[in-house]
């Protein structure tokens, strides 16, 4: 197993202040932030202390949803393993993911979350990679964009490997 270095710790944690004065730019400071767990969990802890940091005070919820399981390639079809345990109703929503590929998971959350009647939905992605869509899905703020290599780190798992890599790798065989 190889992993390429794509993007070091650094140079996200400037994206990620980036992104949460965007954030509080277009939502103020005031509404909920729902995370997609696994992958997002690191990313979701920078972007609370990046906010924190430009006056936003958000709440912070997870979804847990598995599309991949073990393996390398969406299974295609998105499970919801843990759902959110508050009313949202006509709340401003941010939902973060650790990265956009198919847009499956995305398509499933923001479809859980209309039928709350979630107020505005906006979405975040550490990473989008468009090149895979499958699903045509918003993806409102974006910190990087990557073409079609699977990726790693800062959160983001290979088969449930790799999580903890302080940065972003390509990762191949």
């Amino acid at each position: 197993m190889k992993t390429t270095l794509l993007f070091d710790r650094d140079r996200i944690a400037g994206r990620v202040d980036d992104l949460a004065r965007d954030i509080v730019s277009a939502l103020g400071e005031d509404f909920v932030i729902v995370g997609l767990l696994k992958g997002s969990f690191v990313f979701v802890a920078d972007l609370v202390r990046a906010l924190d940091r430009v006056a936003a005070r958000p709440r912070v919820e997870f979804m847990r949803l598995s599309s991949y399981g073990l393996g390398r390639q969406s299974a295609g079809e998105v499970h919801l393993l843990g759902d959110i345990p508050v009313d949202i109703a006509g709340r401003t929503i941010l939902l973060v993911d650790d990265i956009v590929d198919t847009g499956r998971s995305v398509a499933y959350a923001l479809a859980l979350l209309r039928q709350r009647d979630a107020g505005q939905i906006r979405t975040c992605a550490l990473v989008d990679k468009p090149s895979r869509r499958e699903v045509d899905v918003p993806v409102d703020f974006v910190g990087f964009t990557v073409g079609d290599v699977f990726i790693a780190g800062y959160g983001i798992d290979y088969a449930e490997r790799f999580r903890h890599f302080p940065d972003i790798r390509a990762v191949s065989d």
